[in-house]
């Protein structure tokens, strides 16, 4: 396993993801921070950032790649707004950089279902829809260790995935997701407008047609090997960060509860950030906000061939920052938790 430090950059550390991944990286045991950038912020990053005050001296300037470069950054994190990181992608993967990607450009294979998803004329780098791999460690991490580009998962579509994944070759009818998301998952520069709207506010948006409705289909029909009917609705609810999801899975068959336990806990086992707990056990956000865990709750009702499944996360860092960093530790050969269990 390696043990040399790994210099690392983050594009976009303005935001909300890049402030996370800089507080994981500037923890991190094996990773050096030599690169910060921002598309409109400039200055020390303790500036940008009050809490780094005393702990780095890193200055933010506009993204260039031939800066990247002199930086010596071996691995760069775009966490750039969608249509941003597909320019940037291909110039750093040509220097030998490689890259983790936190928007979605590279989480879908189809061109056409990304500019139909993500409203854009075209993607910049189709070429590397093939190469780029899903990075969802407890799904792929063969490939993620292989990899020189790697699509972050959306904060969603990671906990709906893995709430889904162990059962999704087992023959299902259908699935409905109903998911709420704290306001933070909706970036920093609605993040304030929307503490005013959601004060005593709860509501649904963007009901199936979710840019993460394609991610989640096409992660769980491949593990399907056939295509599955999934029905995903997000909400908003006025709390700053977590993601509560429910996941209702029609079987062909009937699964009791036992066998559902059990089907889980043993596709899980070697997972180190998600946790199947006990049926008795009732999951809440708080639980797994601040940390890179899953936590699942798996219920069975045999005489309607149903499960619910319900997942937390911290749509930061497990949903975004966090599993960046878990990736990037699989890329690099490093322990899968370096950096992630403080």
């Amino acid at each position: 396993m390696a043990t040399e430090v790994i210099k690392t950059g983050i594009v976009g550390v303005s935001g909300y993801s890049g402030r996370e991944l800089l507080r994981l990286l500037l923890g991190h045991p094996q990773a050096e921070v030599v690169y910060v950038s921002a598309n409109t912020t400039a200055g020390p990053v303790s500036t940008i950032w009050p809490e780094f005050k005393g702990k780095t001296d890193l200055q933010c300037g506009p993204y260039g790649v031939e800066a990247a470069v002199r930086s010596g950054a071996e691995v760069v994190f775009l966490a750039t707004p969608h249509t941003v990181s597909m320019r940037l992608a291909p110039e750093l993967l040509s220097r030998d950089i490689k890259v983790v990607d936190i928007s979605g450009d590279f989480r879908l294979s189809s061109e056409s279902e990304y500019t139909k998803w993500y409203k854009a004329d075209h993607h910049a780098a189709p070429h590397l829809l093939a190469e780029a791999v899903y990075g969802l460690p407890e799904i792929h991490k063969d490939r993620i260790k292989k990899a020189g580009l790697v699509a972050n998962p959306g904060c969603y579509p990671t906990a709906a995935i893995l709430a889904a994944a162990p059962v999704a070759n087992l023959g299902i009818d259908s699935i409905h997701i109903d998911a709420k998301s704290g306001i933070s998952g909706a970036g920093i520069r609605y993040a304030e407008s929307l503490t005013t709207e959601m004060k005593d506010n709860f509501k649904a948006y963007k009901i199936l047609n979710h840019q993460h409705s394609p991610e989640i289909v096409e992660q769980l029909s491949q593990l399907a090997g056939a295509g599955l009917p999934i029905a995903f609705v997000p909400h908003l609810l006025p709390f700053d960060r977590g993601i509560f999801a429910t996941v209702y899975i029609r079987l062909q068959k009937a699964l009791k509860q036992a066998d559902a336990q059990k089907l889980f806990e043993t596709f899980y086992m070697n997972a180190p950030f998600v946790e199947v707990v006990p049926k008795e056990v009732e999951l809440d956000l708080k639980s797994v906000v601040g940390t890179n865990n899953l936590r699942l709750h798996v219920a069975a009702d045999p005489s309607q061939n149903l499960l619910v499944v319900t997942a937390v996360i911290d749509n930061l860092i497990k949903g975004a920052s966090g599993q960046a960093v878990q990736n990037f530790n699989i890329m690099n050969g490093l322990d899968e938790t370096a950096g992630l269990t403080a």
